[in-house]
Protein backbone atom coordinates (compact mmCIF):
# COMPACT_ATOMS: atom_id res chain seq x y z
CA UNK A 1 0.00 0.00 0.00
CA UNK A 2 1.58 3.10 -1.14
CA UNK A 3 0.61 6.70 -0.85
CA UNK A 4 1.54 9.90 -2.89
CA UNK A 5 0.11 13.40 -1.69
CA UNK A 6 2.14 16.63 -1.51
CA UNK A 7 1.05 17.33 1.36
CA UNK A 8 3.13 15.92 4.45
CA UNK A 9 0.09 15.57 6.91
CA UNK A 10 -2.02 14.31 4.25
CA UNK A 11 0.43 11.14 4.06
CA UNK A 12 0.80 11.15 7.89
CA UNK A 13 -3.13 10.93 8.42
CA UNK A 14 -3.35 7.79 5.49
CA UNK A 15 -0.45 6.32 7.07
CA UNK A 16 -1.59 6.41 10.38
CA UNK A 17 -5.00 5.05 9.69
CA UNK A 18 -3.57 1.87 6.97
CA UNK A 19 -0.89 1.36 9.77
CA UNK A 20 -3.74 0.44 12.51
CA UNK A 21 -5.44 -2.60 9.62
CA UNK A 22 -3.58 -5.49 10.39
CA UNK A 23 -4.01 -6.63 6.57
CA UNK A 24 -2.81 -3.70 5.21
CA UNK A 25 1.07 -1.79 5.30
CA UNK A 26 2.73 1.04 4.04
CA UNK A 27 4.94 0.30 1.04
CA UNK A 28 6.41 3.59 0.69
CA UNK A 29 5.54 7.08 -0.11
CA UNK A 30 5.61 10.15 -3.05
CA UNK A 31 5.59 13.63 -2.61
CA UNK A 32 4.67 14.32 -6.40
CA UNK A 33 3.45 12.26 -9.20
CA UNK A 34 7.11 11.22 -10.48
CA UNK A 35 8.74 9.85 -7.18
CA UNK A 36 5.26 8.50 -7.35
CA UNK A 37 5.98 6.28 -10.28
CA UNK A 38 9.77 5.66 -8.89
CA UNK A 39 7.87 4.36 -5.47
CA UNK A 40 5.52 2.05 -7.77
CA UNK A 41 8.48 0.22 -9.84
CA UNK A 42 10.52 -0.18 -6.87
CA UNK A 43 7.90 -1.52 -4.19
CA UNK A 44 5.23 -3.49 -6.36
CA UNK A 45 2.50 -2.11 -4.02
CA UNK A 46 -0.65 -3.80 -4.85
CA UNK A 47 -2.51 -0.19 -3.67
CA UNK A 48 -1.56 3.43 -4.32
CA UNK A 49 -3.26 6.02 -2.68
CA UNK A 50 -3.20 9.17 -5.54
CA UNK A 51 -3.62 12.68 -5.12
CA UNK A 52 -3.89 14.73 -8.18
CA UNK A 53 -2.75 17.97 -7.77
CA UNK A 54 0.85 17.64 -7.33
CA UNK A 55 3.96 19.37 -8.16
CA UNK A 56 5.64 18.31 -11.41
CA UNK A 57 4.76 15.40 -12.87
CA UNK A 58 0.45 15.06 -11.54
CA UNK A 59 -1.21 11.99 -10.02
CA UNK A 60 -2.60 12.07 -13.49
CA UNK A 61 0.44 11.86 -15.66
CA UNK A 62 1.60 9.30 -13.09
CA UNK A 63 -1.06 7.51 -13.63
CA UNK A 64 -1.04 7.30 -17.05
CA UNK A 65 2.53 6.20 -16.67
CA UNK A 66 1.81 3.43 -14.16
CA UNK A 67 -1.00 2.18 -16.60
CA UNK A 68 1.26 2.06 -19.54
CA UNK A 69 3.79 -0.11 -17.92
CA UNK A 70 2.83 -3.63 -18.38
CA UNK A 71 5.33 -4.42 -15.28
CA UNK A 72 3.46 -2.61 -13.25
CA UNK A 73 -0.38 -4.46 -14.14
CA UNK A 74 -0.32 -5.62 -10.39
CA UNK A 75 -0.99 -2.09 -9.05
CA UNK A 76 -3.81 -0.59 -8.73
CA UNK A 77 -4.35 3.56 -9.00
CA UNK A 78 -7.15 5.05 -6.34
CA UNK A 79 -7.38 8.76 -7.11
CA UNK A 80 -8.28 11.47 -4.36
CA UNK A 81 -9.37 14.12 -5.38
CA UNK A 82 -10.53 17.67 -3.11
CA UNK A 83 -13.59 18.46 -5.27
CA UNK A 84 -16.52 15.78 -6.25
CA UNK A 85 -17.03 17.37 -9.89
CA UNK A 86 -13.38 17.70 -10.18
CA UNK A 87 -11.98 17.44 -14.21
CA UNK A 88 -9.25 15.18 -12.78
CA UNK A 89 -11.98 13.18 -11.90
CA UNK A 90 -12.59 12.52 -16.07
CA UNK A 91 -9.13 12.01 -17.08
CA UNK A 92 -8.37 9.61 -13.92
CA UNK A 93 -11.44 7.30 -15.32
CA UNK A 94 -10.15 7.35 -18.97
CA UNK A 95 -6.34 6.18 -17.42
CA UNK A 96 -7.59 3.23 -16.09
CA UNK A 97 -8.07 4.37 -12.61
CA UNK A 98 -9.59 1.60 -10.35
CA UNK A 99 -11.91 4.80 -8.82
CA UNK A 100 -11.65 7.88 -7.39
CA UNK A 101 -12.45 8.89 -3.82
CA UNK A 102 -13.42 12.53 -1.92
CA UNK A 103 -10.40 13.42 0.57
CA UNK A 104 -12.84 13.99 2.79
CA UNK A 105 -14.19 10.72 2.85
CA UNK A 106 -15.12 8.70 5.86
CA UNK A 107 -12.04 6.87 7.00
CA UNK A 108 -14.25 3.23 6.59
CA UNK A 109 -15.14 4.58 3.34
CA UNK A 110 -11.66 4.68 2.24
CA UNK A 111 -10.27 1.48 3.45
CA UNK A 112 -13.34 -0.16 1.60
CA UNK A 113 -11.62 1.30 -1.44
CA UNK A 114 -8.25 -0.26 -0.52
CA UNK A 115 -9.20 -3.25 -0.13
CA UNK A 116 -11.85 -3.51 -2.82
CA UNK A 117 -8.89 -2.47 -5.54
CA UNK A 118 -6.36 -5.26 -4.12
CA UNK A 119 -9.28 -7.59 -4.84
CA UNK A 120 -9.33 -6.23 -8.87
CA UNK A 121 -12.55 -4.44 -8.20
CA UNK A 122 -13.34 -0.67 -9.07
CA UNK A 123 -14.75 1.99 -6.38
CA UNK A 124 -16.51 5.67 -7.28
CA UNK A 125 -17.30 7.53 -4.03
CA UNK A 126 -21.13 6.73 -3.61
CA UNK A 127 -21.80 10.37 -2.60
CA UNK A 128 -20.61 11.56 -6.23
CA UNK A 129 -21.34 8.56 -8.65
CA UNK A 130 -24.62 9.38 -10.05
CA UNK A 131 -23.19 13.45 -11.04
CA UNK A 132 -19.65 12.56 -12.16
CA UNK A 133 -20.81 9.49 -14.27
CA UNK A 134 -23.72 10.50 -16.01
CA UNK A 135 -21.38 13.86 -16.92
CA UNK A 136 -18.67 11.66 -18.08
CA UNK A 137 -21.60 9.68 -20.35
CA UNK A 138 -22.89 12.98 -21.56
CA UNK A 139 -19.75 13.63 -23.02
CA UNK A 140 -19.91 11.37 -26.11
CA UNK A 141 -20.28 13.42 -29.30
CA UNK A 142 -24.37 14.39 -30.06
CA UNK A 143 -25.87 11.84 -31.68
CA UNK A 144 -23.41 9.03 -30.90
CA UNK A 145 -25.50 5.50 -30.31
CA UNK A 146 -26.05 4.15 -27.16
CA UNK A 147 -24.14 0.86 -26.14
CA UNK A 148 -25.45 -2.09 -27.94
CA UNK A 149 -26.42 -4.68 -25.16
CA UNK A 150 -27.78 -6.83 -27.45
CA UNK A 151 -25.30 -9.59 -26.48
CA UNK A 152 -26.26 -9.23 -22.17
CA UNK A 153 -28.59 -12.23 -20.90
CA UNK A 154 -31.35 -10.28 -18.98
CA UNK A 155 -29.18 -11.67 -15.39
CA UNK A 156 -26.10 -9.61 -17.25
CA UNK A 157 -28.46 -6.55 -17.96
CA UNK A 158 -29.55 -6.47 -14.44
CA UNK A 159 -25.69 -7.02 -12.91
CA UNK A 160 -24.81 -3.59 -15.24
CA UNK A 161 -27.05 -1.98 -14.17
CA UNK A 162 -26.34 -2.33 -10.25
CA UNK A 163 -22.59 -1.78 -11.53
CA UNK A 164 -23.93 1.36 -12.93
CA UNK A 165 -24.68 2.29 -9.26
CA UNK A 166 -21.59 1.65 -7.62
CA UNK A 167 -22.19 -1.40 -6.22
CA UNK A 168 -19.29 -4.32 -5.35
CA UNK A 169 -19.35 -7.72 -6.41
CA UNK A 170 -20.32 -8.88 -2.49
CA UNK A 171 -22.76 -6.24 -2.86
CA UNK A 172 -24.39 -7.20 -6.18
CA UNK A 173 -24.56 -10.61 -4.56
CA UNK A 174 -26.43 -9.76 -1.65
CA UNK A 175 -29.37 -7.55 -3.85
CA UNK A 176 -29.82 -10.59 -6.14
CA UNK A 177 -29.25 -13.43 -3.36
CA UNK A 178 -26.70 -15.13 -4.99
CA UNK A 179 -23.00 -15.68 -4.48
CA UNK A 180 -19.94 -13.40 -5.23
CA UNK A 181 -18.73 -16.18 -7.37
CA UNK A 182 -22.03 -15.80 -9.81
CA UNK A 183 -21.68 -12.26 -9.45
CA UNK A 184 -18.08 -11.65 -10.05
CA UNK A 185 -18.92 -13.94 -13.67
CA UNK A 186 -21.61 -12.03 -14.47
CA UNK A 187 -19.61 -8.88 -14.25
CA UNK A 188 -16.78 -10.62 -15.62
CA UNK A 189 -18.73 -11.90 -18.91
CA UNK A 190 -20.10 -8.38 -19.14
CA UNK A 191 -16.82 -6.79 -19.41
CA UNK A 192 -15.61 -9.27 -22.39
CA UNK A 193 -18.89 -8.40 -24.07
CA UNK A 194 -19.35 -5.15 -23.92
CA UNK A 195 -15.09 -4.71 -24.18
CA UNK A 196 -15.00 -2.72 -21.73
CA UNK A 197 -11.63 -2.25 -20.13
CA UNK A 198 -12.32 -1.80 -16.58
CA UNK A 199 -14.87 -2.00 -14.55
CA UNK A 200 -15.56 2.28 -14.60
CA UNK A 201 -15.91 1.54 -17.94
CA UNK A 202 -18.78 -0.32 -17.03
CA UNK A 203 -20.81 1.84 -15.27
CA UNK A 204 -20.03 5.01 -18.09
CA UNK A 205 -22.06 2.24 -20.40
CA UNK A 206 -24.71 1.72 -17.76
CA UNK A 207 -25.15 5.31 -17.84
CA UNK A 208 -25.52 5.51 -21.85
CA UNK A 209 -27.38 2.78 -21.63
CA UNK A 210 -29.95 3.96 -20.04
CA UNK A 211 -30.12 1.77 -17.13
CA UNK A 212 -29.34 4.04 -14.60
CA UNK A 213 -30.90 6.97 -13.98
Amino acid sequence: MALADDQALVRMGLRVLIDAEDDMEPAGEAADGREAVHTVRRERPDVILMDVRMPGMDGIAALREIAADDRLAGTRVVVLTTFELDEYVFDALRAGAAGFLIKDSDPGELLRAIRLAAAGESLLSPSVTRSVIASFASRAPSGSPRPDLGELTEREREVLALVGEGLSNAEIAERLVVSPATARTHVSRSMVKLHARDRAQLVVIAYRAGLVR
